[in-house]
């Protein structure tokens, strides 16, 4: 079992794997907030953005290879929806063409909506993988229970990082018995031995988790997390955070500062 999957590398030693879960949390949230709300053509601020990331990897000392590996799994769901706006976004025509009586042109202002959608979801990305990369699954769902995040979302998170090593086993054990008991076949029949593997998947974790809800009551469960870790906030996690908030208010400043010292 793969028990190592966002927090691989908590146990390697920097200035950042040393903070307090709740001060990198809301670091990262104002990161990611302020790219969000950067403006889509904001191309200085995404740079400065990508700047200051990579100068926090360099700080966690996470392999840079890891942090991209990652990062680009979720430009495949980003391309879905930003693959049409090109197409369908009003304005100046780059490159059009007559297609069965149908005209389709590509616009500027597409392009540009398209390319900042992918620079927000990639620079957005990479914070909360450094944070999911440092710090231990536990302690950052203690600090965000103690950041008044309702309990509820904080077990379900809890449950979905714990036991999806246990479905991913299951998983594959269903997929080597079903391989091992195929002789070809066409698409037609694997589609239907596929439905009867996801069928499978889902009642044995359904069986499963009734078994762990009784096994949990039967100890006492609550409704909170437990974890041998006490959090402490320092002035050093202090003096990360406000660091962060300032270099962010800057960098959120700097195409307004840039236009006011063009004009």
């Amino acid at each position: 079992m793969k028990y190592h999957f966002l927090d691989q590398y908590r146990d390697a030693e920097s200035f950042i794997h040393r903070l307090d879960p709740r001060s990198k949390f809301l670091a990262m949230l104002a990161l990611v907030s302020a790219i969000v709300l950067t403006p889509r053509d904001g191309w200085l601020a995404y740079g400065l953005f990508l700047v200051f990331t990579l100068t926090l990897l360099f700080l966690s000392r996470v392999p840079p290879f890891y942090m991209l590996k990652r990062s680009l799994a979720v430009l495949p769901f980003v391309f879905m929806v930003a693959v049409f706006l090109p197409f369908c976004s009003a304005g100046t025509e780059v490159r059009g063409a007559n297609i069965g009586g149908w005209h389709i042109g590509v616009t500027r202002e597409g392009l540009i909506l398209a390319a900042g959608i992918f620079c927000k979801v990639w620079l957005a990305v990479l914070p909360v993988i450094l944070v999911t990369a440092t710090t231990n699954i536990n302690d950052l769902l203690k600090g965000l229970e103690k950041l008044k995040m309702p309990a509820i979302m904080v077990m379900l998170m809890s449950f979905m990082y714990r036991y999806l090593f246990v479905i991913s086993d299951e998983a594959e054990r269903l997929s080597l018995a079903r391989n091992s008991r195929s002789f070809g076949g066409g698409m037609r029949l694997h589609a239907r031995t596929l439905g009867y593997v996801a069928g499978a998947l889902f009642l044995r974790s359904y069986e499963r988790g009734e078994q762990i809800y009784g096994a949990m009551l039967s100890r006492g469960f609550d409704g909170h997390g437990r974890s041998l870790n006490q959090l402490s906030m320092r002035l050093a996690d202090v003096f990360y955070l406000a660091t962060i908030m300032v270099v962010v208010l800057m960098i959120a400043l700097s195409p307004l500062l840039l236009r006011n010292l063009n004009a």
